[in-house]
């Protein structure tokens, strides 16, 4: 695995890394579901029905995606830096619970929620060209559309609780399971916002070791 540039830091307590998907893999998977968008790929592969996105389609990565494009290697590296930054100790064993696309039209989000296992994250693989004018004008004329915002606590006073990101194709933030966020919906285009989600953990003596 070549060497991949990450940034960590900590807006309120968890920590946070960010880096970039490579081009090639973002290829590959936009040039698969592109061409597997069909009936029988949705019907075996939806995970709708077990995620709480108000979105159009969720559908699980199989084996051969995973393996075939890339993303698999490179999660895998990536979650290893991750943990190591944080605890100073890289994971020998990785379990992927799962990972998946989310696609969002204009008028969809994502309600708060947070994840299973022990790490999580989202990647970027198309985004619209304009998330549109907010609805209203917002304070400081700030606009949250089609953005992904991270919770931690509640209001403090000299702390933050949120975190928000405008995301780019290519962006992958990863985080702890257990950190909330939410989708905010966009507006005036029908270009989709196609995201890619996970869910891993790591061995559970250096899980037990790090939170003690």
């Amino acid at each position: 695995m070549p060497n991949i540039d990450f940034n960590f830091f900590r807006p309120f307590g968890p920590l946070i890394g960010v880096t970039t998907l490579p081009n090639d893999i973002i290829f590959k998977l936009n040039d698969f579901f592109d061409k597997h968008l069909d009936n029988e790929y949705k019907k075996k592969f939806d995970a709708g029905s077990k995620l709480v996105g108000n979105v159009s389609e969720e559908l699980t990565l199989s084996d051969e995606i995973l393996d075939k494009s890339g993303w698999k290697d490179f999660l895998f590296f990536s979650i290893k830096s991750y943990v190591k930054f944080a605890i100073g100790i890289s994971p020998e064993q990785i379990d992927l619970h799962g990972s998946w696309i989310v696609r969002q039209y204009q008028n969809e989000y994502n309600p708060t929620h947070w994840h299973s296992g022990h790490i999580s994250g989202v990647a970027y693989l198309k985004v619209p060209e304009s998330y549109g004018k907010p609805l209203q004008s917002t304070k400081q004329n700030i606009s949250v559309n089609g953005n992904i915002q991270l919770i931690h606590g509640s209001r403090m006073f000299m702390c933050d609780s949120l975190f928000t990101h405008k995301p780019k194709v290519g962006d992958f933030l990863l985080f702890p399971h257990y950190m909330m966020h939410t989708v905010f919906p966009f507006y005036g285009t029908d270009s989709e916002r196609r995201s890619l989600s996970f869910n891993a953990s790591i061995e559970k003596s250096l899980f037990e070791k790090a939170i003690l």
